[in-house]
């Protein structure tokens, strides 16, 4: 139906005139009729009503312009990347032939993880590189090489390293045992079991044993050890909820979905080859396809991947295979390793360090600055003033003071001074610093213990 050039005034309403009776019409008739009755009604809508000349009309109109340009461009993109997966940007995974996915050059790794901070050969040089990181401790390491000069010593030079070296023994032993801690935890973490497809038949298989390519099942209310692509579920229309507090933080649900290609085979005949992007940090997306004996590539995305440390809920099972295991998983990703942990206390304990620091360099250097002035005045005394004269207990006779010069002695004092008046900036302090939050953290967990303890008496 052809619509006419110009309408006379009042014009009847097009929808009214043009529209059959919806009896006598079937669906595709009817939607046929209602489409040039549609676009007159908008057509005469935008003939009558005058062009808006309100700026906040205008911007509103931009908008909503730009919004409806990024969403095009958006899934534009999604399906550009979805079709453009290239194979040198792409990993594959053979579903239920993890030997011929984990073949040269692959070589996926395994799935262990590891979340410690050392070894047994790293230990000493990175715990000490890490330590000196603090502005205190690379002062008592200057005043300690300091009492090595036999001009300068005003201690042994065991005294004068002491105390840093307790400070340093002690850090050491407190980072050593946390870190103990972190390999016993990996070391649960890893030996954890999980029912893994083997020669057709789910049996238990230790987490860090686990490889990509395998095929697992996940029961209620249990963790996942790896990200895996959901093949199927207990429910008939192949949907899992997973509890994603151990990722993001969230506690709500989500739902994730199988594929009904996947759903309709059983786990011991499926077959296949599973192309998904390399390993990123994206928990927010995933892309892939999978293609079941030949057939057609089938589309995946995050709605269809399940992440290790997510827990299975109000669902009986569910069956994945792995695509990403122990440190190429998402959840190791974006965790950057036990960090070394610098407290807003400590950084401002380092800047107050530097200001007494400071402090005491000027009062050594007014020192020394008095002291080169008293000493060109008397240098010719130094011989008979007690002071300047030493005993020499091997002979058994007094030796005169060693002149070096004014400039010479003006270095010593300071240098001396800056032993001397060491306890400016108490090594304690810094003892007490490392010792108070472990200590007071065991002390609370075991009153917490103690009253729960109690309660549940």
């Amino acid at each position: 139906m052809e619509l006419p050039a110009s309408l006379p005034d009042p014009v009847p309403s097009p929808i009214l005139k043009h529209s059959p009776s919806p009896s006598r019409l079937s669906r595709s008739a009817r939607s046929a009729a209602d489409t040039p009755s549609v676009t007159f009604a908008a057509d005469f809508r935008s003939r009558s009503r005058p062009e808006s000349t309100s700026p906040s009309f205008d911007s509103f109109r931009t908008a909503r312009s730009r919004l409806s340009v990024s969403r095009r461009s958006t899934s534009e993109h999604h399906v550009g990347s979805q079709r453009n997966l290239r194979d040198e940007d792409a990993r594959f995974v053979y579903i239920n032939d993890a030997a011929c996915t984990n073949a040269p050059p692959a070589m996926f790794p395994n799935n262990s993880v590891r979340t410690t901070k050392y070894s047994i050969l790293t230990f000493i040089p990175r715990n000490l590189y890490e330590q000196f990181h603090r502005l205190a401790y690379v002062y008592f390491l200057i005043l300690a090489a300091l009492n090595f000069i036999p001009q300068l010593h005003v201690n042994s030079a065991a005294a004068g390293t002491a105390p840093l070296s307790v400070v340093l023994a002690v850090t050491a032993v407190k980072d050593a045992y946390e870190d103990w801690r972190r390999h016993r935890s990996d070391k649960n973490e890893n030996n954890r079991s999980a029912s893994v497809l083997v020669d057709g038949v789910f049996r238990p298989k230790r987490w860090k044993e686990m490889q990509v390519g395998d095929v697992v099942r996940v029961v209620a209310n249990e963790t996942l050890p790896c990200d895996m692509v959901l093949l199927s579920t207990s429910d008939p229309t192949g949907v899992a909820y997973v509890q994603t507090i151990n990722l993001d933080g969230e506690s709500n649900l989500k739902t994730r979905y199988a594929k009904q290609e996947t759903m309709l085979t059983p786990p011991e005949a499926l077959a296949g080859v599973i192309k998904c992007e390399k390993p990123n940090r994206n928990i927010y997306g995933f892309l892939a396809t999978v293609d079941l004996d030949g057939r057609r590539a089938i589309s995946l995305g995050t709605s269809n991947i399940m992440l290790r440390g997510c827990e299975l809920k109000n669902t009986v099972w569910a069956i994945g295979v792995a695509v990403y295991t122990g440190s190429e998983t998402k959840v190791m990703l974006n965790s950057s390793g036990a960090p070394s942990k610098r407290s807003r206390l400590e950084t401002d304990m380092n800047r107050e360090t530097a200001a007494l620091a400071v402090i005491l360099l000027v009062l050594c250097f007014v020192v020394a600055l008095l002291a080169g002035i008293w000493l060109g005045k008397h240098n010719d005394q130094l011989g008979i003033i007690h002071f300047f004269r030493t005993n020499d207990y091997s002979s058994l006779q007094v030796r005169k003071y060693d002149w070096l010069g004014v400039g010479a002695q003006v270095v010593f004092t300071f240098l001396s001074g800056v032993i001397q008046f060491q306890i400016m900036i108490p090594i304690a302090l810094f003892i007490s610093m490392e010792m108070i939050p472990s200590v007071g953290l065991r002390l609370s967990d075991l009153i917490l213990g103690k009253e729960l303890l109690i309660v549940e008496l």
